[in-house]
């Protein structure tokens, strides 16, 4: 028994630690963002996407585009891009965390599971925050941005952020290992930005094409928001299960990846 219990205090011994750990580590991300204070984070995480968001919306609403789906041009686009940004700054400022960070981790209290997380914990709090500031602000310029389904919509996002971290992590143990990866995942933005839906209604396309793309994990994250939005939408492609699948298999992949090299990225 006196056994057991001195387990159990240093279990939690180390997870304290490692708790207070991850704390410091988003203090310090914060701090040393851009500004050198909290102004940076709120730049580069809520501040920079949302102006991203809101130029394309001026953008495609400028151009006289009308809704693919719907009566609101910005509702449409809006509802396609909150989940597109927040995959791609959750997989590129993960990965970007690790590489201006590795220097910490020859410390041996800080293991690079831990600046991973920080790193995470942040982003979804700039995910979250960027998604509530567009929700005010369209709401100040009279756009009704609440969906018909709320806990779908959250689910939705949900899923972003998790399929978001699972590719964050993986491009992270990559780009430590190959600094040009970080060049190479921006291409791949792009490709996606085209391909996941955010300008087009998958199930308008022809067969061929709507069964290739539905294998776009990023697609399905925009196809279950737009579900919520709107009824009926997405019946043809939208596979939640498969989603969830991409999001559960490339955060286990990439703890996994990050265990396997993991001597290789501490030797530098």
């Amino acid at each position: 028994m006196p056994e057991l219990e001195n387990r159990a205090i240093s279990l939690g011994d180390v997870l304290r630690t490692q708790g207070q750990v991850i704390y410091a580590l988003m203090l310090r991300d914060v701090k040393t963002r851009y500004f050198g204070n909290g102004l940076g984070f709120l730049f580069s995480s809520v501040a920079w996407p949302l102006v991203h968001v809101l130029v394309l919306l001026t953008v495609y609403t400028s151009l006289g585009r009308t809704a693919p789906f719907g009566n609101s041009t910005i509702l449409f686009f809006a509802t396609g891009l909150v989940p597109f940004m927040t995959f791609s700054y959750m997989s590129r400022w993960i990965m970007i965390g690790l590489v201006l960070n590795r220097p910490l981790i020859v410390f041996p209290v800080v293991k690079i599971t831990d600046v991973l997380m920080a790193r995470a914990f942040l982003e979804i709090l700039g995910a979250c925050m960027m998604t509530a500031s567009l929700f005010l602000i369209l709401w100040f310029c009279e756009v009704d941005f609440m969906p018909r389904d709320i806990a779908q919509a959250s689910f939705a996002f949900g899923a972003s952020v998790l399929l978001g971290l699972g590719m964050g992590i993986i491009n992270a143990i990559i780009a430590t290992a190959f600094v040009g990866w970080m060049t190479g995942y921006a291409l791949i933005i792009i490709s996606l930005y085209i391909s996941s839906g955010v300008m087009f209604v998958p199930d308008s396309l022809p067969e061929v094409a709507r069964y290739y793309l539905s294998f776009n994990p990023v697609l399905q994250a925009i196809e279950w928001m737009r579900s919520a939005y709107y009824d009926g939408y997405g019946s043809l492609v939208l596979d939640k299960t498969y989603l969830m699948a991409w999001a559960a298999c490339t955060i286990f992949s990439g703890f996994a990846l990050e265990r396997l090299i993991r001597g290789r990225l501490l030797g530098g």
